[in-house]
């Protein structure tokens, strides 16, 4: 058979895939791209594509183009930060279809400077026929090595300045970018902490005036599947696409950086942004640990000059489904990667009984259901260690949860629109090949008694209340007329200026949460520049002619803490003592970096009908921590409930 019949029998018909060994590195090639690695470190110092003989910044050491990088601490100790470069090279597979090369670090005790406990092997896979490469790592952690906390870890690429001026991170979130040279100090301000700036004099005149901060464009685990950078001479675009979440500490609603000034372009893998200490996992008592990290694929694309940046975007989206659809993929060598037949996979249906807000049994529309390590409710947002799986169920809720590593796991979920956190009694353990369908599961939410008022809708954010307009000093132009309103750089100290001399009223009947609750519960800041506790008031009238005995409910739900600490009384603004006090609580960050929400919480709190009165009552929710802009609440949803079953329950709409 000669080749060129055998070309057109291939089912793939690009050129093979081929390496150069050049001792200190190693060249990766499909004919589409080439990928140039050092040896044995596994640092990615060009990548030639489109034209360009490399997409990475060459004016940056080839040790800071596109690197795994880690944060770690010996407890009790200083951060860490790490640049894992291998000692030890292998190629792993090599033939027409498929390259896949290994860069190990194992732990050395030894080692001249402190080195985290772990074992890593950095992996990089090139197909044919792919316009651009996977890369994957395996961190162990053997029996009986240093206890150590990990607080991050990530891949980075550092782009071309001279060519990538557009980010691409959402349909509503594609935009020009400043420049580096844009953070230097005599082209810029430096505001309330480093990360953020305000560009006075940007390289782009049009610039000027604007916030950049690296936080504004943050996202979700769940909707962080590929992001990027574009140039427009030559017309390319780079990005990263995460076919599955299911590696990623914090599960679906989990916040991570994605793109920033560099241009760099992140895989965040692990990280305590947006939930604080909780979400770094502590290693300890010589415990054994593993996890695969990926794959990712860095995928590049091109158009003709002249295209519109958003042509690579919608390239990009599209293979990003694609990406989705391989999933798990078959191609990795290494065994520590679940291949789909060593998956299993789950069903079933959730139903809410609440009978104070509907007399029957009703579908858990539109749901959210994981599995993840065995814990207590809602304990998956603070989980690190293992590997999460989650699905969204149907109008009806229904959900099948697919591709789950074999293990033992808990099911956890939260309903849209219906307060609390669900687990299922009971943990399920998966085996390959498993499909296993579930009985019918029935949530019953927290509830005491009926509904006496409620403010805003249980969803987990802050998103629904008032976010004010920015201050116009300090704007984004990406979040003008935006529906992410709350990434604007400084609406924590809007707060004082809304409420200058008397903090929040919200009286139920005539106030709108919409338009009155402010979406943050901030200290007042004095205009001598000094922070004082703020305390707001929820006024409501109970009925003349009820007699109420017993105990009411008080539901609090928090979408984020940031060192906050909420008192509340009932109807004596002055009791020297509290009837509750949360205790200072929380340290994600959310409300200085623009997240909206951080870790969930609710308080049940009781409330002695002794303490109401008949007619005109106010609750006062104190955040009686006064040490900083930053610190304080962000309220998810409040709800009071009566506590007999005789007063009517309110007629309940969610959305």
């Amino acid at each position: 058979m000669n080749s060129s019949n055998q070309v057109m029998m291939d089912e793939n018909p690009w050129p093979d895939v081929r390496y150069y060994d050049q001792g200190n590195k190693i060249i990766l090639d499909n004919c589409i791209l080439q990928v140039t690695l050092s040896k044995p470190g596994g640092i990615v110092t060009c990548i030639r594509y489109g034209g360009l003989d490399n997409l990475l910044e060459i004016h940056n050491k080839e040790i800071n183009r596109g690197y795994w990088d880690l944060n770690w601490s010996e407890p009790d100790g200083k951060d860490n930060f790490d640049v894992p470069t291998g000692t030890e090279f292998q190629i792993i597979h090599a033939d027409r279809d498929k390259i896949e090369v290994s860069f190990v670090r194992p732990y050395d005790p030894n080692h001249h400077w402190p080195m985290v406990p772990l074992n890593i092997d950095k992996r990089f896979v090139l197909l044919r026929g792919h316009s651009g490469f996977y890369s994957y790592g395996i961190y162990e952690r053997p029996y009986g090595l240093p206890d150590f906390n990990l607080n991050q870890t990530r891949i980075t690429f550092k782009l071309r300045k001279d060519r990538f001026h557009y980010m691409a991170i959402a349909d509503n979130k594609l935009r020009l970018m400043p420049s580096p040279d844009d953070l230097c100090h005599d082209r810029c301000q430096e505001l309330a902490y480093p990360e953020a700036v305000l560009l006075t004099k940007p390289v782009n005149i049009v610039l000027q005036g604007e916030v950049d901060d690296k936080y504004q464009y943050s996202c979700s685990n769940r909707e962080n599947r590929v992001h990027g950078w574009i140039s427009t001479d030559p017309s390319i675009g780079f990005w990263i696409i995460t076919p599955s979440y299911e590696f990623r500490n914090g599960g679906p609603t989990k916040q991570n950086l994605t793109c920033h000034v560099g241009p760099t372009c992140l895989a965040m893998f692990h990280s305590a942004h947006y939930a604080g200490i909780d979400l770094c996992p502590q290693f300890k008592n010589q415990e054994p640990w593993q996890k695969v990290f990926g794959p990712v694929f860095i995928y590049l694309n091109s158009a003709p000059v002249g295209a519109e940046p958003r042509h690579l975007w919608d390239d990009a989206q599209r293979q990003m489904t694609k990406e989705v659809s391989a999933w798990p993929y078959s191609w990795p060598s290494s065994p520590d990667f679940a291949k789909a037949e060593e998956r299993g996979q789950i069903s079933g249906r959730l139903l809410v009984l609440d009978r104070y807000a509907m007399p029957n049994l009703h579908s858990g529309t539109y749901a959210f259901l994981g599995l993840a390590a065995p814990g207590e409710k809602g304990s998956w947002q603070r989980e690190s260690k293992g590997y999460q799986f989650w699905a969204q169920a149907d109008c009806y809720g229904y959900f099948s949860i697919k591709n789950v590593r074999a293990g033992v796991y808990d099911l956890y979920g939260w309903v849209p629109g219906i307060l609390g956190d669900y687990k299922r009694e009971g943990s399920i353990h998966i085996s390959p090949g498993d499909i296993i369908p579930l009985d019918d599961l029935v949530y019953t939410p927290p509830r005491d008694g009926p509904t006496i008022w409620e403010i805003g809708i249980p969803d987990r954010t802050a998103t629904k209340f008032y976010v004010p307009d920015p201050n116009p000093k300090y704007i984004n132009r990406l979040y003008v007329n935006h529906p992410e309103k709350y990434r604007h750089y400084g609406l924590w100290a809007r707060y004082s200026e809304i409420y200058p001399s008397e903090d929040l009223v919200f009286t139920v009947g005539r106030s709108d949460y919409r338009r009155d609750w402010f979406f943050a519960h901030l200290c007042r800041i004095e205009a001598d520049g000094s922070y004082q506790p703020a305390t707001w008031q929820i006024r409501f009238f109970l009925p003349l002619h009820e007699q109420y005995r017993g105990i009411f409910k008080l539901r609090m739900a928090i979408a984020a803490s940031n060192n906050a600490a909420i008192q509340v009384r009932v109807n004596d603004p002055s009791s020297p003592k509290p009837l509750f006090d949360t205790m200072q609580f929380g340290k994600d960050n959310a409300i200085a970096r623009h997240g909206i929400h951080g870790l969930y919480t609710l308080f049940n709190i009781d409330i002695p009908a002794s303490l109401m009165r008949r007619g005109d009552n106010t609750i006062y929710l104190t955040q009686r921590k006064a040490s900083g802009p930053f610190t304080g609440v962000m309220y998810d949803y409040l709800r009071l409930e009566a506590p007999t079953p005789e007063f009517s329950p309110v007629t309940h709409s969610f959305s």
